[in-house]
This record gives structure tokens, C-alpha cells and sequence, in this order.
């Protein structure tokens, strides 16, 4: 390598409530010669982390601009209120978004359900992030409404949640710029589609894999037999072995249906009734 040449590497964003931990594992297992590091940001940078070269590829929540970057839905999450544990919704399984008609429900500004109107009443001030929302659940201010892995993810033991079944869902997926579809790009697409190694759709396998052996011919099973008239080592049979070569051709066994009439069968005739 040339002091000019820079050594292979794979950058990937991840947006919070994702754990990209079981991929990162794969990745470091099949490609352990080259280093995957990662990019946390928030889900109003991702594309704009990816569009400018910060990372190759990343989880995102959707939608996402479908004009400039490629995307592979990966799962729907359940969406959840969050609440603290002496709230009168911690007493139920789930609750609808009219449930919470009456509830100051906070919206930060980092918010990723595509609400057309959010539930609840609205607080004096939208929180700047959902870290700061959990805070103000704590306070007893007002209720937050956010993907499931969220609310796990800012998880504190004087709160709970509960989901909230007619509320919108959140998708996540993973995306990169179309025109930057590169070979490692392609590489942890068949690692998060579960390809295995030996993919024929995979580009590359793990180092040090074990390749497959030439095959000799296949021919037809088991080996040939010697030819009528020679011995098994390939030279002309001759004097005794000559004989009998000539003598099993000659004579066949006349309980197979062939070589001439079938011999009458003996034994006592049957008693005439």
C-alpha cells in the first residue's frame, strides 16, 4: 500500500432507539480486516449526516427523500405513551389517542410520528428534544407519546408506558445516498437482509472462508467393468482367464428368462378331484 492509499472502512449512522449492535457483529465476524465505525445522530440529521459524506450508510426513521437516497423498511415499531407510574393510564393495557383528550401531551421538536394533529392539550412550549420531554413526564408536567424504543431508551423507574393503539407508527429502515452504492454499501445490505456468506448475491466472503474444491467429472456413478475379453488390468485376457470370460458370456443361468427354454419343473402331479 502507498502512503496515498487509505486503508478500507465503513461509517454507519444510527438514529436513537435503534441498536445496530447484532449487524455490527456480523459485520466485524465476515469482514474483520475492515472497521466499522459508528455515527450517532439524531433523526432530523441522518440525511444530511449521509447526503454530506458523514457516514456510508444509516438507520433512519422514515419517510426519508426517496429522490436522492435509496431505503430498506426494516420494521415497524409500536408506539407508546409515556406516563408516570401513579398516572391513571398505568392501570390499563393500552389506551386510544382520545384517552389522552385531557392530558397535557408534550411534542418536542425532535418528534418522529407523522401526526396530522397531535393528541391531548398542547403545552405553553414544545421541548427542544425527547430527552427533555422525559424529563418534564418526571415533573409531572404533561404525557409523551413516541416510538416504543424510545421510551425504553430514556427509561427511568418512576415512569411507564403504555401503547397507544390508533396513534401513528414509526418506520425504521435503512438508507444511503443512490449514487454512493458501493461495494461495503452492498456488503452490510446482505448482512441486514441475512444473506448468508456464501450468497451467490453477496459481493464478498469472509476472509479465510473455505472455498469450495474442484469436483473431478462426474462419470456415471460407479467405475466401468472390464470389457469382455480382458482382465482387469487393461491387457488381453488369455489361457484360463480367456476361458472363462468366454464360458460366462456363453452360458446363461436359465432361471433369468433368457438363453434358451425354461427347464419343466418336477415334482408329484395333482390329485384329480
Amino acid at each position: 500500500m502507498t502512503g496515498s492509499e487509505v486503508p478500507p472502512s465503513f461509517r454507519l449512522a444510527y438514529v436513537p432507539g435503534v441498536t445496530p449492535t447484532k449487524w455490527v457483529r456480523i459485520w466485524n465476524e465476515r469482514l474483520p480486516d475492515i472497521p466499522l465505525t459508528l455515527v450517532s445522530v439524531s433523526a432530523a440529521e441522518a440525511t444530511e449526516v449521509l447526503r454530506g459524506g458523514g457516514a456510508d450508510a444509516g438507520f433512519v426513521r422514515l419517510p426519508i427523500d426517496r429522490t436522492d437516497f435509496s431505503a430498506i423498511p426494516l420494521y415497524t415499531e409500536t408506539t407508546v405513551v409515556v406516563v408516570p407510574k401513579d398516572h391513571v393510564v398505568a392501570a390499563v393495557d393500552e389506551v386510544s389517542a382520545a384517552d389522552l383528550a385531557d392530558d397535557i401531551v408534550l411534542h418536542p421538536l425532535d418528534d418522529t410520528l407523522d401526526w396530522e394533529r397531535p393528541p391531548g392539550r398542547p403545552a405553553n412550549e414544545r421541548p427542544a428534544t425527547t430527552a427533555d420531554a422525559i424529563e418534564l413526564v418526571a415533573a409531572g408536567v404533561g404525557l409523551l407519546v413516541v416510538p416504543q424504543s424510545l421510551a425504553r431508551l430514556h427509561h427511568r423507574k418512576d415512569l411507564t408506558y403504555r401503547p397507544v393503539n390508533d396513534a401513528p407508527e414509526s418506520r425504521v429502515a435503512l438508507s444511503w445516498p443512490e449514487d454512493e452504492t458501493t461495494d461495503l454499501v452492498e456488503d452490510f445490505i446482505g448482512i441486514v437482509r441475512g444473506r448468508t456468506v456464501n450468497s451467490s448475491r453477496g459481493r464478498t466472503q469472509a476472509a479465510g472462508a473455505a472455498q469450495p474444491k474442484d469436483k473431478r467429472p462426474d462419470t456415471g456413478g460407479a467405475r466401468q467393468k472390464p470389457a469382455a475379453g480382458k482382465a482387469s488390468g487393461g491387457k488381453p485376457a488369455t489361457g484360463k482367464a480367456a476361458g472363462r470370460s468366454a464360458g460366462k458370456a456363453a452360458g446363461k443361468n436359465p432361471r433369468s428368462g433368457s438363453g434358451g427354454p425354461k427347464a419343466g419343473k418336477r415334482g408329484k402331479p395333482r390329485r384329480r378331484s
